[in-house]
């Protein structure tokens, strides 16, 4: 029986004791602040911060190219000789990584790239789904494996509020006119993948307290999602007292485990501090 080796981005947010627990590998993004190219999980979330605060500049993000993709997969490759290696990637929609993958992999066998048309928390959910398929069926076909992940793709649902305004205007995610507008009525959008698109489907207005309970409960009445597991993210910053409240939320509403994500550098750089969200699949 021929291993299996699931991959994905550093975008997904997977927690590290979940990827070490079970192997899964995870490839760095890229985060250019101050002249200098850091990778995704090199970069202590409070420097952006911290950054941001000294030049009212965010930094820049980019993909993993295609001679890390390569360098990634042979090195993968070289370690577990003869595996074969699913690897579940961040939204094309959103990044060129999913294409410099496919680009990568051109003349290597053995290697299935799955488009997860999601990010952060909503990867990582799909990820975990394939975790779980492998673990209940270690000799499962590959071919079936991917076909099954690919089901699910668009059953993973994400929505988060991000913690800061001013990070969605020096990034040029929005107008100042539309900047001033949100801060003077205390509004935050909510964001959700539509079509693996980032796309802003709703409005909240108020302190980040009464707008987190606002976004689970939303998100809890708009989708019917698989009650064994819950994934719930936030950016440095969010009160621990909200954190504590969604996690209630959760238990009342039948979750079995819910896991917290905190966002990466990468993702830090569009959701800014004090950002919150959640995320899992839909039954």
């Amino acid at each position: 029986m021929r291993r299996i080796i699931l991959t994905t981005e550093s975008g997904a947010d997977l927690p590290e004791e979940l990827a070490k627990k079970y192997n899964v590998q995870v490839v760095p993004m890229h985060v250019i602040m101050d002249g200098k190219d850091y990778l995704d999980g090199s970069l202590a979330v409070t420097e952006i911060y911290d950054y941001y605060e000294r030049t009212r500049k965010i930094p820049s993000t980019t993909s993993t190219n295609s001679h890390e993709y390569l360098e990634f997969f042979t090195k993968i490759k070289n370690d577990f000789p003869e595996c074969i290696i699913v690897h579940i990637g961040y939204t094309s929609k959103a990044s060129s990584s999913f294409q410099n993958a496919i680009i990568a992999t051109e003349g290597l066998s053995d290697i299935f790239l799955i488009d997860a048309l999601n990010v952060t928390g909503g990867l990582t959910a799909i990820v975990m789904y394939a975790v779980t398929l492998l673990e209940n069926e270690p000799s499962i076909d590959p071919e079936r494996l991917v076909e099954m992940i690919k089901l699910v793709v668009p059953k993973s649902r994400l929505a988060f509020v991000p913690g800061s305004l001013d990070f969605l205007r020096a990034g040029g995610r929005v107008s100042n006119l539309a900047y001033l507008g949100g801060a003077l009525l205390k509004i935050k959008p909510r964001i959700e993948l539509v079509d693996g698109n980032l796309t802003s489907t709703k409005k909240y207005r108020g302190s980040m307290d009464s707008v987190s309970e606002k976004l689970m409960r939303d998100y809890l009445d708009q989708y019917n999602i698989d009650r064994r597991q819950l994934y719930l993210l936030y950016s440095i910053g969010l009160d621990e007292r909200i954190k504590q409240r969604m996690t209630e939320i959760a238990s009342e509403a039948g979750f079995n485990n819910v896991i917290w994500i905190q966002a990466g550098a990468m993702i830090s750089t569009h959701a800014g501090p004090g950002g919150v969200g959640v995320s899992g699949l839909e039954v």
